[in-house]
């Protein structure tokens, strides 16, 4: 018997076999339709569930809290029965529904002990996922791969090229003055590779990818999905969040590369229409792309997508009160992206100055 349920007035009938396997089509609809019966007593029949397995018990504790209210089973024997107790006595305890009230803010402390705890469960995540490859998906790797990376590469040539064609007017115009507009590719080239390039492509991140984690986290997280991993023993942070790390990490220099290319060809526009031939700029550019400023930039480039990406993961992760949540969640994701962005890249200045690099 295919999955399915039916509604009428304060009572929910499920039927077929509730396993992993047919959950998830029925799951947002069972989900909607306990919240929508919020504010008065719920039955959920399952007198025609034919197989019940722990995802389907989940689904059962997700609409209990989802409803909220007082909540009364029918139909279910002594397997399901003792299934529903087993994973009651390790799920956590049910909250009231997030949708009625606003969720409460938090200081700065507990702000940021939040994100502190967050790091340190994703490090600790990280170094056991050795035992948790199974939950590394490779399909869904390469698919937030392609949306943070390939999906971002028109928007990256169109910025740089601009960017390169703007340094390169604003710079010859007083460098003229002293007969050195020839320099201004010394100059732009320095910029892009050492500076711009990582950093503009880390803001590029955080408005497109960093927020996205941060909606998609976010819905999860609202959705209960997340706290049905939790159930099941699954730990959201291996699942979720280090498959997008590694991917915002893998896709960063590719982004470095085309946007450092796209800036240099702007500025190759611009010089050659002030008449200085492609052999002059072409010197000049190999000046500064050398291996370190290139590496230096890469570098830096790495370490930014593995913030944004570990801030949106944790916006999107501790987005509570609602589906209001889910934009101010995506709203704290870009906004801390790039602000840690520009803190890290002071530093990273810093460390290089000291270094004499």
């Amino acid at each position: 018997m295919a999955v399915d349920l039916s509604i009428s007035s304060g009572r929910i009938a499920l039927r077929g076999a509730l396993t992993a396997l047919t959950l998830g089509p029925l799951w947002p609809r069972a989900l909607r339709a306990a919240g929508e019966a919020a504010g008065g007593p719920l039955e959920i029949d399952l007198s025609a569930v034919d197989r019940l397995d722990s995802s389907g018990a989940a689904l059962i504790l997700a609409m209990e809290r989802r409803h909220g209210g007082a909540v009364s089973l029918s139909g279910a024997n002594e397997e399901v029965s003792a299934l529903l107790a087993q994973l009651r006595a390790v799920a956590p305890a049910t909250q009231a529904p997030m949708r009625a009230t606003a969720a409460p803010r938090m200081n700065i402390t507990q702000d940021l002990r939040v994100k502190v705890e967050f790091f340190g469960e994703t490090v600790l995540s990280l170094f056991a996922l050795h035992s948790q490859l199974r939950m590394l998906r490779r399909a869904d790797f390469f698919r937030i791969a392609e949306r943070a990376g390939l999906q971002a590469l028109p928007l990256v040539l169109t910025l740089g090229f601009l960017i390169g064609m703007i340094l390169a007017f604003q710079s010859a115009v007083p460098m003229r003055q002293f007969g050195a507009d020839l320099y201004v590719a010394d100059l732009v080239t320095l910029s892009l590779c050492r500076e711009l390039g990582p950093l503009m492509v880390a803001v590029i991140l955080a408005g497109r990818t960093g927020s996205a984690y941060a909606a998609e986290l976010g819905t999860m997280q609202v959705n209960d999905e997340i706290a049905a991993l939790t159930t099941m023993n699954i730990s959201p942070v291996s699942m979720l969040v280090l498959p997008r790390i590694g991917a915002a990490m893998l896709v960063m220099p590719a982004l470095i590369v085309a946007i450092n290319a796209a800036g240099l060809a702007g500025m190759t526009a611009v010089l050659t229409a002030f008449g200085f031939p492609l052999s002059a700029i072409a010197a000049h550019i190999a000046i500064h792309t050398a291996a370190r400023n290139f590496v230096m930039g890469l570098c830096k480039g790495v370490v930014f997508a593995a913030m944004v990406a570990l801030i949106g993961c944790r916006a999107g992760l501790t987005a509570k009160g609602g589906p209001r949540a889910v934009g101010e969640s995506a709203t704290a994701a870009v906004v801390g992206g790039i602000v840690v962005t520009v803190v890290l890249d002071g530093i990273f200045s810093v460390i290089f100055y000291r270094l004499n690099l």
